[in-house]
């Protein structure tokens, strides 16, 4: 708690010497943008190209779950005695273009804290700004290293406006766009302009990104891969390829891409009653060395024991799709909508335990009550297991981020959240977020818990 303390006045402190300074984004996440024809340009067309850029941003989360109804737990349990617990990050981002339409960016990234429960306990887990690993002192990593370049293919030129990850520069509509290196998968594929910034908007993991895409990463999130995304017109195509990690849902990743990720998506822009949206699909499929639960099951019948999965892991394909909507209803309200469908008969390997996951939800600017930059968003989310991963966890299995040990009331995960988003000064904003989740872990003997939470984010 001192430590959340101690960084929040930090930020407070910083505010004065960038309060005069071009924001690089509101309340945007830290990506690597896919095409900016993506996106409206909000910048002249002839601007002066950058060449080179510094940002950074701290985001401190303190959140809390209140005591509930638990009449048993397991080792991967939300506590139902309640807890409390923060997270700490500080982000620099470096960037620079050596020629036309290059980009070399790299993201130090310095961390410390837990999520509730060292990030365990629900499958839509309430805070994205927590990670898989949990440290009380400040570390360093090197998460984003990377190298993206443009080329431009024709049509209208457009300038992409200056952000995170992002050098200001003049594009055509229609262009290819190529990034190779360390980044996230998530920074290309599953964007969405209402939901996807856990430093800025909703903090549940399946609000920001939708839940059965067991995408390729480290406990960070992170992975080595590439990608490539062609813009024509209202339609751009984007596929990937990435190292999982060595063993489902550890530190260490594969470089040599003997466990890999495909990943397609089709994204259609369009405009309804003059207000922009999108339509986006992907399908993925994981190549790598992780059990089926079947056998999982038969291998601890056998033994008399728990599931495990380790001994019966074995090459072998696990796929996923997904839908991703967005869209504009007028100056100041947006809506979003995701719906997925993944491989029940297998272990999840990198993000989290969702076979089936539907989530919705509202944007709203503070315009209509004279706070143009403070934002409102309320979001709804159900999550869900395949009958193979129930009798897993019924015989005591444990997930990537659940497992109470038993479930023998099985049932949907359910998931409300909501959020005030207000600017203060400058780049600081505080968030106010609620939660509450219905079923953790699919299990019906417990809960419903509440969980809220206090964010300070400051960017430049």
């Amino acid at each position: 708690m001192r430590f959340m303390t101690a960084t929040v006045l930090a930020a407070l402190a910083l505010v004065p010497s960038v309060a005069n300074a071009q924001a690089a984004g509101s309340g945007t996440a830290p990506t690597t943008e896919p095409g900016a024809a993506d996106k409206p340009a909000d910048v002249a067309a002839d601007a002066v190209p950058e060449r080179f850029a510094v940002h950074a941003q701290s985001t401190v989360v303190g959140q809390y779950n209140t005591p509930f109804r638990s009449p048993y737990e397991g080792p991967n349990s939300l506590s139902g005695g309640g807890q409390f617990r923060e997270t700490f990050d500080l982000t620099g981002y470096v960037g620079a273009s050596p020629w036309h339409g290059a980009e070399i960016w790299a993201n130090g990234e310095v961390d410390q804290g837990f999520g509730l429960r060292n990030t365990l306990g629900a499958a839509g887990f309430p805070s994205a700004e927590a990670y898989k690993v949990g440290k009380g002192t400040p570390y360093f990593r090197l998460q984003r290293a990377f190298v993206r370049q443009t080329i431009d293919l024709g049509g209208e030129a457009a300038a992409t406006t200056p952000d995170l990850n992002v050098l200001g520069a003049t594009h055509t509509a229609n262009r290819l766009t190529l990034t190779i290196g360390k980044f996230s998968v998530a920074d290309v594929f599953d964007q969405n302009k209402y939901a996807h910034d856990p430093r800025g908007d909703f903090l549940n993991w399946t609000t920001v990104d939708l839940g059965t895409f067991d995408y390729a990463a480290d406990a960070w999130g992170y992975t080595y891969g590439g990608t490539a995304e062609l813009a024509v017109g209202n339609w751009t195509g984007r596929a990937g390829l990435f190292n999982l990690s060595k063993i489902p849902n550890s530190v260490d990743l594969e470089t040599d891409f003997r466990q890999f990720q495909v990943i397609g998506e089709i994204e259609r822009r369009v405009t309804i009653g003059g207000h922009p949206g999108a339509v986006r699909l992907n399908g993925w499929l994981s190549h790598g060395n992780f059990a089926s639960l079947a056998d999982a099951i038969a291998y601890g019948a056998a033994h008399g024991t728990a599931p495990d999965p380790v001994p019966v892991r074995k090459f072998r394909d696990r796929t996923g799709i997904g839908i991703n909507v967005e869209q504009e209803v007028s100056d100041t309200v947006g809506v979003f909508l995701r719906a997925g469908l993944g491989d029940g008969s297998s272990e999840a390997v990198e993000f989290t335990d969702i076979d089936r996951s539907v989530s919705g939800g509202v944007s709203i600017k503070g315009s209509g009550w004279g706070r143009d930059h403070d934002r409102v968003g309320v979001a709804l989310i159900a999550n869900d297991i395949s009958g193979e991963r129930r009798r897993y966890l019924a015989a005591g299995g444990l997930g990537i981020l659940i497992g109470d040990g038993r479930l023998v009331n099985a049932g949907p995960e359910l998931i409300g959240e909501t959020y005030y988003d207000v600017a203060v000064i400058g780049p600081l904003h505080f968030t106010a977020d609620g939660q509450l989740i219905v079923n953790p872990a699919y299990n019906r003997d417990r809960g419903p818990v509440p969980v809220f939470a206090m964010r300070a984010h400051a960017q430049f």
